[in-house]
């Protein structure tokens, strides 16, 4: 069977706040993971997932949905004691810190990266589409600063970039956070208690049926997820 898998976005303040969870709570869990960053592609990724036949579900939410999150993360935020604060993304490039990641995770520091991306974001309100951001991220990590600044237009990292994609699209991806273990599928911060169950063996059995499919068409609603 193929790792669990669960798929986070420094978009998303529900994947971060996922992340503060499995990492406060479940350091175990988090060895055991494929960590796999989604983000919303570029139009030449876009056009590289249609050339073979592919695709990228996401609906961009509507104008009240992002209100709503608004709220919503201030008391999930609250009610953890957790720091916010929330950042502005002018014009966001989803690839810089993305790619930047998979560079990171290849020479070992993925985790590393991944903490400190998101306290940047979401604690210190940085941007980190700027590749001056992921620069000085990387530098402290002890790690290339321009190699991981020029990450988002590295032919050999969008190459490692497209196949995340097109894995992103084969596991019916569509949110984040969203956590693959087997054949079940679990979407929104409201479902890692139930991922942790099924990480730990307590369902072990497809429905009667067959597999379960998701393959939303459209905004499905809220259970503590986003794009």
């Amino acid at each position: 069977m193929r790792p669990a898998r669960f798929y986070f976005s420094f978009r998303s303040p529900y994947s971060w706040l996922a992340y503060r969870e499995l990492v406060a709570r479940h350091q175990d869990v988090c060895a055991r993971l494929s960590w796999v960053p989604f983000w919303e592609p570029d139009e030449r990724f876009r056009a590289a997932l249609r050339e073979l036949g592919s695709d990228f579900s996401y609906v961009d939410m509507s104008a009240a949905k992002a209100r709503y999150i608004l709220q919503d993360v201030r008391r999930l935020v609250t009610k953890r004691g957790a720091r916010l604060a929330w950042p502005v993304d002018r014009q966001p490039w989803w690839e810089v810190p993305h790619l930047a990641y998979l560079v990171a995770a290849r020479q070992g520091r993925g985790p590393q990266f991944i903490e400190r991306v998101y306290r940047a974001r979401w604690e210190e309100g940085r941007d980190i589409h700027v590749p001056e951001t992921i620069a000085g991220i990387a530098g402290e990590l002890g790690l290339d600063p321009d190699e991981h600044a020029r990450a988002a237009g590295d032919p050999a990292v969008r190459a490692e970039a497209l196949r995340v994609l097109l894995a992103i699209h084969d596991d019916g991806v569509f949110g984040v956070p969203f956590f693959v273990h087997g054949w079940e599928k679990f979407w929104g911060l409201d479902r890692l208690d139930a991922f942790l169950a099924a990480l730990d063996g307590l369902r072990k059995e497809p429905p009667a049926g067959g597999k379960l499919i998701v393959e939303p068409a459209a905004d499905q609603g809220h259970a503590g997820g986003c794009g």
